[in-house]
């Protein structure tokens, strides 16, 4: 299925959003994700199925001040 990650489109077979973050090598990262918009908290992404279209935002936490 095609879908848009962080702005960039990406050809993926994961059925769900824990398995898109294996995928791209992010599973172990501390990440806050959205799909369409829509806060999706960590214990919910391996029931959060993807679909064709879907738009995924992955954000790391940033220091600063």
């Amino acid at each position: 299925m095609k879908i848009i990650v962080n702005g960039e489109t990406v050809i993926s077979d994961a059925p769900d959003l824990a398995a898109l973050l294996v995928e791209l090598g992010k599973s172990e990262a501390k990440v806050a994700t959205s799909v369409n918009e829509a806060f999706v908290p960590k214990t919910m992404r391996s029931g959060h199925a993807l679909h064709d279209g879907d738009r995924i935002e992955i954000v790391a936490p940033r220091q600063g001040g």
